[in-house]
């Protein structure tokens, strides 16, 4: 693909994604304006919406990818490759803010993402086994916690950094929000 179509298609899809996160009925039209490009050159790459809109979800699931191999889940120590996940993770929630549960129908998405999703929980529980989460929690209790944080420091802490935004999120996960608890003498 020439270096112009390549630039044209990453704007189309980030325009896209920014659009129809704000309204997920936004026209082609509409997405390659913003995008800054003609929209028959958006129908030439898309024959419709729904091409658009698959094109934008895998998007982000490359991304997902890219920033779970970035994080070294399996290899890096587990309190680096945790806050390099987060932070990749909010990078990712801010770029490509695409609510994907409506591509979960999609078999080749849906495998996708449950792929991803065994390779976190894996690590969550690496990180369990050398200490860095408690134990004592129930099983997928981190797991269940940790996408929705994600996604609010992405939306909530955005004039952070995504590294700033990913402290406040591994310094929630590990100590919590409230004051440690007085014990009875």
């Amino acid at each position: 693909m020439r270096a112009d179509a390549t630039r044209n298609l990453e704007l189309v899809l980030s325009a896209g994604a920014r659009m129809l996160a704000d309204d997920p009925s936004a026209s082609i039209a509409a997405i390659a304006a913003a995008a800054g490009v003609d929209r028959r050159t958006v129908y030439r790459r898309f024959a419709n919406r729904e091409e658009l809109l698959a094109a934008v979800y895998r998007a982000r699931y490359d991304a997902v990818e890219q920033a779970i191999d970035a994080a070294r889940l399996r290899e890096a120590p587990v309190a680096v490759a945790l806050h390099r996940y987060v932070e990749g993770i909010i990078a990712v929630n801010r770029k490509w803010p695409v609510e994907t549960s409506r591509m979960l129908a999609e078999k080749s998405i849906s495998d996708r993402r449950r792929r991803l999703i065994d390779e976190v929980d894996l690590f969550l529980r690496r990180a369990t086994g050398e200490g860095l989460l408690r134990s004592d929690l129930p099983p997928g209790w981190v797991g269940t916690l940790l996408p929705p944080l994600l996604l609010h420091a992405a939306e909530e802490l955005s004039e952070l950094s995504a590294a700033q935004a990913a402290d406040v999120v591994v310094d929630t996960l590990l100590r919590g929000v409230g004051t440690p608890l007085a014990r009875p003498s």
